[in-house]
């Protein structure tokens, strides 16, 4: 595997190097670690669509894009509540 050079700031690297540290790991083997652990938005948008698939599958349930933002905008209300307290 060949090394890059990445340009961040100083006090992101360092706070990396302490995780890594505590970790006990170098920040080149950290952050392969963590690279290796994220998915790409493409991931990301793949895994949820094979969990809805499996969903509906399973349960018949296949709410439409509308009920979808409808239940997303409650649990944003129910959250936003429950940090209120």
């Amino acid at each position: 595997m060949s090394d890059v050079n990445v340009r961040i700031p100083e006090e992101a690297r360092d706070r990396l190097a302490a995780i890594a540290a505590a970790e006990g790991m170098s920040l080149r083997a950290y952050l392969a670690r963590l690279a290796d652990t994220l998915l790409t938005p493409a991931e990301r948008a793949e895994r949820a669509e094979r969990a809805r698939a499996a969903l509906q599958e399973w349960t018949g349930y296949a709410p439409t894009r509308a009920q979808e933002q409808d239940l997303d905008s409650e649990l944003d209300r129910r959250l936003a509540d429950a940090g209120a307290r």
